[in-house]
Formats: C-alpha cells, structure tokens, sequence
C-alpha cells in the first residue's frame, strides 16, 4: 500500500513531461528563384524547352521537346506530320486514341490528384535506359515505358 503513491506521483511526474511543450522546428531563410530562366508554358503540348547540343549548335526546336501524343482521355494531341521527320515514328491513331477507362480515371485522380498522358514522344537525349528497357519519367513522377512503335506508354502500375 505505501508504494501506490509513489507510482501514482511517478506516473504523474512522467506524463507531465512528455505531454509538455512540443517541439517547434526552426524556419529555413526563404530561397529566391531566378525567374528569368522559367519556361513559358504557354502550350500544354510542350513540356521541357530547348536545350544546346555538345557540339554547340541548338538542337531542332520540335526534336528537343517532350511532347504529348494522346492524353488520358484518349484524345490526340500531337499528329503524326507534328513529329520531327528524323523520328521515324508512324503509329495506329485507333489504338492511340483509346483512353483510360471510367474506373480507371477516378483512380488517378484519387491517387495522384490528376491524370497523367497516356502516351508521349521522347526526344533521344531525354530517354534512360534500364534492363528492363526505355524510359522516361514525366514530372518526377510517372515512369513512361518505350514501345516498339517508338513512342512512351504510361506504365500500368499507375493505372491498374
């Protein structure tokens, strides 16, 4: 019976310590962006800009942007005659023009709060390349798979 105070003041003791004050953390200096180098998204077709070459010369304008071909809705954005020439791309409009279903719309946009193209053009100088193929990530978040008609697909990961 004696120690039941002392257990009941230890545990007094030790929730008054833990429940004190919370830590707040420190606030970082806010860091200035140079907006003189931004893109100008104008175009929702247009995704990175132009970037030089090694040996100095600029790039062709329509070969150094990733653009997109169809969106999540099956519409086609780029045409085929919009691809650079030196491509080689021709694909099937019929198959591109399929979107992602009803069900699977609601689940992007539940997931990732938008719904990512279906399929894109890839310039060269862009695409990676693993052991499990092609490919490329879109906005630091979805992976894009190479096909062998030479355009990217939405990994179905996303979408399944």
């Amino acid at each position: 019976m004696k120690k039941l105070p002392i257990i009941l003041c230890s545990i007094f003791l030790f929730a008054l310590i833990s429940c004190s004050r919370k830590r707040i953390p420190q606030k970082t200096p806010a860091t200035t962006f140079d907006t003189s180098t931004t893109k100008n998204n104008s175009q929702p077709v247009l995704v990175d800009s132009a970037k030089t070459a090694d040996s100095g010369k600029t790039i062709n304008d329509a070969a150094a942007r990733v653009m997109v071909v169809a969106d999540g809705y099956g519409r086609l954005i780029t045409q085929q005659q919009n691809l650079p020439e030196d491509s080689g791309i021709s694909y099937d409009n019929l198959q591109l023009s399929k979107g992602f279903t009803t069900q699977q719309r609601a689940n992007m946009q539940a997931r990732y709060k938008t719904i990512p193209p279906r399929v894109l053009y890839v310039p060269q100088p862009y695409v990676r390349s693993s052991l499990k193929g092609s490919y490329y990530i879109f906005k630091n978040k979805f992976w894009y798979w190479k096909k062998p008609d030479g355009l990217f697909y939405l990994d179905e990961k996303y979408y399944l």
